[in-house]
């Protein structure tokens, strides 16, 4: 069984601020890191290595900095790690990012084939939830998110049965292989890396692909050239003035919630709109 894990590295969010001039995200301010969500999916993919046998392979786009998040995952427990890095790539987009890596997943699969392909459900400093479909319509394979459990995967049947979360609880589903799933946190925890697996991932190189190592790749879909979407503006987060619990049944809420925008659009308007 071959596991493909797409991940990323991100800014920590939780340190990352917001240049005041140009209203941009200054990632110099915080530290990178393995992406949470792919930190689930690493250790998901390792989980099912553990029962069904194979190789677990994770795949990354970014500057050359990105060998440390796959390290990361090498200490999790990925047998092979893959950094696809070249300018070509930069200022991508989902869309354009989603195209550069189902070109390496193509070269990977051309090695091995590939059963399952695995995402975190979205990058933490993006939070779009997109790349992970995007790879999945580009290979013509199922997409399924919001995964919160990986029930049963029937290796030889090309089979696989996944719980995933939706509005009012949760879905169970039976998907063909290969297909793509993009993981929640609650799907596992992350263990801690035991230490032949730390000294593995200090000593790990990984392989790195540049866009003349690609095959049949449109440069036009790559990097900004490749991205049709365009960030206009970008507004630090508003402060918060406090919440307020509305309790009571359905029609006192809504009551309740009627009264309280009826009396800021009065505040708002006694101060002329302002």
């Amino acid at each position: 069984m071959h596991i493909v894990v797409c991940i990323k590295q991100v800014p920590d969010t939780k340190i990352i601020k917001v240049n005041p001039k140009t209203n941009t995200l200054d990632r110099s301010s915080a530290p990178a890191i393995l992406n949470p969500y792919d930190a689930h999916a690493v250790e998901e993919a390792v989980r099912l290595r553990a029962l069904h046998g194979g190789k677990v392979t994770v795949l990354s786009m970014g500057p050359p900095q990105a060998v440390n998040a796959i390290k990361k995952c090498i200490e999790i427990g990925a047998d092979e790690g893959v950094l696809i890095s070249d300018r070509a790539f930069a200022g991508a987009d989902t869309l354009a990012t989603s195209y550069a890596l189902t070109k390496a997943i193509e070269k990977i699969q051309k090695q091995e084939p590939i059963d399952l392909v695995l995402c975190g459900k979205h990058a933490i400093d993006g939070d779009t939830g997109q790349v992970g479909p995007g790879i999945a319509r580009r290979m013509e394979i199922p997409p399924i998110t919001n995964v919160l459990k990986i029930e049963n995967v029937k290796v030889n049947e090309g089979k696989v049965e996944i719980r995933r979360k939706i509005e009012n609880g949760y879905e169970v589903i039976q998907s063909t292989t290969p297909c793509l799933l993009t993981v929640e946190k609650e799907i596992n925890e992350v263990s801690y890396s035991p230490l032949p697996n730390m000294i593995r991932a200090a000593r790990y190189k990984p392989t790195v692909w540049t866009v003349a190592d690609l095959e049949d790749v449109d440069r036009k879909q790559l990097g900004i050239k490749g991205s049709p979407t365009i960030v206009g503006k970008m507004w630090p987060p508003a402060k918060s003035e406090g919440a307020k619990l509305i309790e009571g049944d359905a029609k006192s809420q809504v009551s309740q919630l009627v009264s309280i925008v009826l009396e800021k659009r009065e505040l708002f308007a006694q101060k002329g709109g302002k």
